[in-house]
Order: C-alpha cells, then structure tokens, then sequence
C-alpha cells in the first residue's frame, strides 16, 4: 500500500485516459493529462527555487491548475500552504510572515497588491489566474511531462493549515502524509466511493473539505469530479444529473432546497449526499429527505485533523449528531484531566493517525492543545448518547463558523474597538437559516458618541475579509459582564438568537 501522497494520490493518474475532472464548460482533462500538468508545474517550481520542506503559500481561484500546485508540492516534497482568497492583504501578511515560504502564489490582479508584503517576508511571487493564466503556467510551458517525486516518508509534513485559536491569533497546523492518506482511505472505505463515483465539486480548495476530503477521495479511488470554481445554483441544478455524489456545506443545501427545481426526479440517481465544516439543522435534514427521499451524511472535522466522526452509511443517519468515531479514531469526552460518563457533557478530545504534529513555531500551543500521550483537546463542547452517536452542543472558544468557514471573535473586535465612537465590542455567532451561523456584532458607544451600527461595520469592511465580517449590528449601553468582569457572550447569544430566524 503507498504510503505517501504522490504514491497514492497521484501516480496512478500515469494510467488514466479516463476523465478526471469535468469542468462547467463541458471541457473536461483526463488524469494522464492532469498528472502532465502537475509535472511541468513541479518542474518549473523546483527552477524557482522550491525544494524539499520549503513552504508555497497559494492565494488563486480554484481551477484545475490550482489543484495541479497542490500535485507539484507534494512531488516536490515542499509543504502545500492554501489561503482563502478573500483574505485581504494586512491577513497575507500575518501568514507569509508566519509561515516565511519561499514562494507565494497568487492571483495577477493582486500581484502589486501584495508584492511588498511577499517581499518582506522573502518570498517570490508567482502568478496563477482563475483562468489558468499567469506566471506559473507561463514558466511551466516548455518543461518535461514527467516527475520523479522527492524521496518523503508518512510523518514527514505535506501541508499546513492555518486555524484560529484561544488567543485570536492563526495557527499553522502541520499536517503530515500520514495525517491526510489514513484519513482519506478510511473516508473512501466508510463512505464506499469507486471509481464509478462521480463527485458535484463546488467547495474551495483552499479548505480541509475541498481539498483533502473531497480531492484527495477522488483521487484515491480513481474517480471523477465535475470541477466547478464555486457553488452556483443554476450550474450545480443543471449539472446534478451526471454526478452521483456531492459534498457541500449547509448553505449548500439550504440554498437547494430554496429552488423548486430541485426535487427528487433530480438526484433520484444519487448514491450520497455528504454535509460538514457547520452544523445542519435538523430542519434542513428532515426537509431535504421529504423533497428528495435522500438523507444528508454528516459527519464532524476540523484543521487540525481532517475528519474525527462520521455518521453511518448504512443504519440511521441521525440528524443533530456527527456519527460515530472514524474506526482508527478515539474519541472522549473530558472536564479537565478527567473523562466523563455517558451523556455528560464535557470537551472533547480525539487521538489517531489523523491528528495534526503541531502548530508551526508555536510550541507552547501545541503544548495546551495536543497532550504528549497523543489526545487533542479540540474546545469543542460535546456529549456521545446512550447508542454511541457523537453530538456537538457548542464550542468552548467562542469560534464562530459560518457557512463552514471558521471564525475567531476577537479578530474582529480588535478592528471594531478601533473604529472612532466605539468603546467596544462583542462579537458573537448565532442561528442563520442559510449559513448555519452568521457573526453579530454587540457595540457600546464612547461617552458623547453617536454611533452607527452600519457605520461601523462599513469602517471595518476593507481589513477584513467578506466572510469574517458581522452580518448586523446593535448598539447598547453596555455589555453584560459576570462578578469577575468577564463578557458573558452567552447572554448576548440567546438575547440575539432570533436575529436572522425571525
């Protein structure tokens, strides 16, 4: 069995004259042609100065050559550094600063942009546009269609991730070759994907669910992925009928069920609907399976471990719950040091080959999060009920996910805090019918100050990228704080949880 990405991932493409990814066009690009395209791309990354545990951080639109540079890293043993692409500039910085790749890779329209913030932290920029344009494919024209991958071993780091955490500060989480293929095989296996599947790709792949989830079982198991650059209903209607299999977030399936063309005569060919990265309401579970006789697969993951539990595939999916432990994966639920009975609730922890190594130059984090016996201590509150299904009730860090991408509070209200006319902030997460969450903002206004809610967040759009941003805002006189002066966000949740579902 291979045991390294490229083996397994990769290499078998050599033999593919089959479709790979079918792109809205109609176009598609067979594997043979596809492993060509991540070769020449790893040549002309390797004559840019890209080696063995050197970092490529990438800020590109989601394309078939997008996913080729995650191929080329990994052939050439380099460490794949995927960042959202509507982080804004001063975020870039934080990263590039961070993680100090030798190359950063980026869109045309954003070289001047952010061609100083590369420059500071020494890395070369290179070009890829969202239409496979750009320097990269420039430079990877004329070299050879055939690689021969750098020598790696499973606990040697193939990518990076980065997370928020407990301070507000981005974590790069060091994920290895073993983190992501024993993942993936156990996915493959669970979810019984072959290579008869065909999977509905509208994801980004700067994400653990994009890419290592969805891409790499795919790639696994020598399937096809109809390769859209983002989730467009009228595509994703009129394409649905030559997939079988689709992965999504909740918003995806809100957003379906909103379009009366979306019924069962339109996925009656499916094998498996598949949910993660924010929680699905039981609403959303109980009406996709009226319209459509198809019950959603959630299951429960994070940066730092790709995929924990699952819920089955044969037996009851249950809504309101994750599913069972991965087999591999141990789960637990603990206050403190101490592990609790059945149904408590409690943190929960998970320990298996999937677990991340560590946050990048942050030892004194991982010390905190990761326990030297192998548990992760993930701050998500949780219970596992009498019949063993996993339920998660919150999270112990205040994280806010939204439409699957997650998002730390104080980030944003450090930015808020500076706006003129604002004492501060409190920013929190509740229900939202289409992103599962969305972020609200709590202000309190300086003494004499008129202040705008609107004004306010309209001060902070330009630093932050679109998915961080409050979706509303109150002004209040004050916060509501315990005997220790603590906020407690919890009253600001249930005072404002009917915000956007009323």
């Amino acid at each position: 069995m291979p045991n390294t990405l490229f083996d397994a991932l990769f290499a078998p493409l050599a033999t593919r004259d089959d479709d790979f990814l079918i792109l809205p066009d109609g176009g598609t690009i067979t594997g043979r042609a596809f492993l060509a395209m991540v070769a020449r791309q790893a040549h002309a990354l390797r004559a840019a100065g890209l080696g063995v545990g050197d970092r490529i951080a990438v800020q590109v639109a989601k394309s078939p050559e997008a996913l080729a540079v995650y191929g080329a890293a990994v052939a050439l043993g380099a460490i794949f550094l995927p960042l959202n692409t509507a982080y804004t500039a001063e975020e870039v910085d934080y990263f590039l600063g961070n993680a100090t790749p030798r190359i950063f890779l980026c869109d045309g329209a954003r070289r001047a942009a952010l061609e100083g913030v590369a420059a500071r932290h020494g890395a070369q920029v290179l070009t890829l546009n969202a239409d496979g344009s750009g320097s990269l494919t420039e430079a990877a024209a004329g070299q050879g269609a055939e690689i021969t991958p750098a020598d790696r071993s499973p606990e040697d780091l193939a990518a990076f991730l980065y997370t928020s955490g407990t301070t507000g500060r981005s974590k790069g989480a060091m994920l290895t070759h073993r983190n992501l293929l024993s993942n993936a095989e156990v996915l493959v296996d669970l979810w019984r994907f072959t290579d008869q599947d065909v999977l509905l790709h509208a994801l980004p792949i700067f994400h653990t669910h994009g890419l290592f989830v969805a891409s790499n079982i795919s790639l696994l198991t020598g399937g096809k992925m109809i390769f859209l650059p983002g989730f467009d209903l009228d595509t994703v209607l009129r394409l649905l009928p030559q997939a079988n299999t689709m992965m999504g977030v909740p918003t995806f399936y809100t957003r379906l069920l909103d379009d009366p063309r979306f019924d069962r005569d339109l996925v009656g060919h499916f094998r498996l609907f598949i949910s993660g990265s924010a929680p699905l309401l039981a609403e959303t579970h109980q009406a996709f399976e009226a319209r459509t006789g198809h019950r959603i697969l959630e299951r429960y993951g994070m940066t730092e471990t790709n995929m924990n539990t699952s819920n089955p595939y044969d037996g009851d999916r249950r809504a309101g719950t994750v599913g069972f432990p991965l087999p591999g994966v141990e789960l637990r639920v603990m206050k403190g040091d101490t592990e609790l009975p059945q149904g408590d609730v409690g943190v929960i922890e998970v320990r298996g080959p999937n677990v991340f190594k560590g946050y990048w130059q942050m030892p004194e984090k991982t010390r905190e999060e990761l326990r030297p016996d192998g548990w992760f201590i993930t701050g998500d509150l949780g219970r596992v009920d009498a019949d063993g299904y996993v339920q998660i009730v919150g999270r112990a860090k205040d994280l806010v996910i939204s439409g699957g991408f997650n998002i730390y509070p104080k980030e944003v209200e450090l930015l808020l805090d500076e706006v003129p006319g604002v004492l501060e902030s409190a920013v929190i997460g509740v229900p939202h019918p289409d992103f599962g969450e969305a972020v609200f903002a709590v202000l309190v206004a300086q003494k004499g100050a008129e202040l705008s809610a609107d004004a306010a967040l309209a001060a902070i759009r330009d630093r932050l990228a679109r998915f961080k941003q409050p979706k509303a805002a109150v002004v209040v006189a004050a916060l509501p704080r315990n005997t220790m002066g603590k906020v407690q966000k919890n009253l600001l949740r249930d005072q404002y949880r009917d915000w956007f579902t009323r």
